[in-house]
């Protein structure tokens, strides 16, 4: 069964095919994608395929993917998970992406707090990482205000748009 989390103002529950809608409206804004790795989505098709392939990974257990949901709105406002899972090794990396309109009000904090105690808590993680663009401001400065160590620099590691970029890889330990 998927394992749904709460915190104070979210519900952190399995994506579902009838969030596509939602989805593709986060995952089209230019803004919101620089920073993710893909490029801003086209068409509520791709969408699905994504809500697919995040199934997908949590069935073959590689990782998990939660929408992020207000509690007062009933609203999926982004979503937040884990990937690259190694459970022989005791590590994932996180990742987490927030609609524009709830930037800046605790949202994106309050939600990877809760899946950092799920990591350590319920996955027995020892190594929680973060990869983040060296542009990407506010997510390395919410990575450090929760704990996470930025270890060093790693070179055009992802490929944005048809550009490399360098990024900072952060890490948490249990």
């Amino acid at each position: 069964m998927f394992p749904v989390l709460n915190t104070e103002r979210l519900h952190l529950r399995e994506i579902r095919e009838s969030d596509a809608e939602a989805l593709f409206q986060c995952l089209s804004k230019d803004e919101v994608t620089r920073f993710y790795g893909q490029d801003s989505l086209e068409n509520v098709g791709q969408a699905k395929e994504i809500v697919a392939s995040f199934a997908k990974n949590y069935l073959e257990k590689r990782a998990v993917r939660w929408g992020i949901e207000r509690k007062d709105t009933r609203e999926l406002i982004g979503t937040i998970g884990y990937h690259a899972h190694s459970p022989k090794y005791r590590r994932a990396e996180i990742g987490y992406e927030i609609s524009p309109a709830h930037w800046r009000k605790g949202y994106a904090s309050e939600a990877v707090k809760e899946i950092i105690a799920y990591g350590f808590n319920t996955l027995d993680l020892t190594r929680i990482g973060a990869v983040v663009f060296l542009e990407n401001q506010p997510s390395s400065d919410l990575l450090v205000k929760l704990g996470f160590i930025q270890e060093g620099i790693l070179r055009s590691y992802i490929y944005q748009n048809g550009m490399p970029h360098d990024t900072y890889v952060y890490s948490l330990l249990k």
